[in-house]
């Protein structure tokens, strides 16, 4: 499932720490539709996109849930931003109803599964009840489709008639509305809801210890190490079972893995808990960070890895939010991505 990869806007608070409920009352209206798009992507259903649609021509679809591939064509879900000072009430909710039955008489989409409204402030009371009313809020709704109503102004006899009958023909039950709080739990289960609402990230589990086997994902930075190590003992070490021969060697190579699959952890934890491309942010600071000591001139390479793993560990990385689950086994093994990538390099081509 597609998922939004635009970066989080960046928002300056002093003070005591704003509740996400009442933060979500500053948002713009466009924020207010990346949270919907966000928040939609932890809904317990199976969509196979979802997508942002609000502004000028979206027909009343501001993001939508595709179910399947045949998109609007097909089964789908609408949802209905409102970022109002007021709670939404039957009035505003009749003209984007109306919008609804309009588009598919006109053949722009298909009837959606649902249509759910969100709003910061939520619905009112009385609209609250007609949609806990379907029948109810269908024939509040009829009663307005009649010449001369402001709901229907611009309509013509023919499009009206079309929407009385497509109206009488429907579920109204398919109209909704999310409260609040439980936008803001579900949205607790995305990787946005941190960054947006400036809260703690969550529970982060312990990482796998190193498997015995070496992994091809580890193929890289193990080469660099049998490199370090056949260097400082190029009689004993020549291959990575051979470092079993010289033990504080061993330790040293058992340390490093635990790092990497630490660090592993940490970038599988990312997907989940902060904004894409967060993790590989922190990647290029640790980066920044270390490369003049490993450009550094050193004794052989085993000095220039200690020296490194030793710099990375003074890195001032608050700014990163993955810092606060992440600890020095984190930085170390953040390293040894980057050599297993190339992008650090621990003993100098002769």
């Amino acid at each position: 499932m597609a998922v939004p990869a635009d970066p989080i806007p960046s928002v300056a608070l002093e003070g005591a720490p704003v509740p996400p409920g009442m933060r979500m009352r500053m948002f713009s209206p466009d924020e207010w539709e990346e949270f919907i798009r966000e928040w939609a992507t932890a809904l317990d259903v199976d969509y196979v996109q979802i997508k942002r649609l609000g502004g000028a021509g979206d027909r009343g679809a501001d993001v939508v849930g595709f179910k399947t591939d045949r998109q609007f064509e097909g089964p789908w879900d609408c949802f209905q931003a409102k970022h109002y000072e007021t709670p939404i009430n039957f009035s505003v909710a009749a003209g984007e109803i109306l919008k609804v039955f309009v588009s598919v008489i006109d053949g722009a989409y298909s009837l959606p599964d649902t249509y759910q409204f969100l709003a910061p402030r939520g619905v009112s009371t009385p609209f609250n009840m007609l949609l806990g009313n379907p029948t109810d809020l269908r024939n509040k709704f009829l009663a307005r489709l009649v010449e001369g109503d402001a709901l229907v102004k611009g309509l013509d006899g023919g499009a009206l008639a079309a929407v009385r009958a497509l109206a009488a023909d429907t579920e109204f039950c398919m109209f909704k509305s999310v409260e609040v709080q439980d936008a803001l739990i579900t949205h607790g289960r995305t990787r946005w809801h941190a960054a947006r609402f400036g809260t703690s990230l969550p529970v982060r589990g312990d990482s796998a210890a190193p498997p015995e086997q070496y992994t091809p994902e580890e193929t890289r930075y193990l080469q660099q190490l049998l490199e370090v190590y056949t260097e400082r003992h190029p009689d004993r070490i020549t291959t990575l079972e051979s470092v079993a021969s010289v033990p504080k060697v061993a330790r040293h190579l058992q340390r490093q893995r635990v790092s990497f699959f630490r660090a592993e952890s940490l970038r599988a934890y990312s997907a989940g808990a902060v904004p894409e491309g967060t993790f590989e942010k922190l990647q290029d600071d640790i980066h920044d960070g270390v490369i003049d000591v490993a450009d550094s001139d050193h004794k052989d390479g085993y000095t220039r890895l200690g020296q490194v793993l030793i710099q990375v560990g003074t890195l001032d990385l608050s700014r990163h939010k993955l810092i606060d689950v992440a600890d020095i086994d984190d930085r170390k093994g953040v390293c040894h991505q980057l050599a297993n990538d190339d992008r650090l390099t621990w003993v100098e081509d002769s």
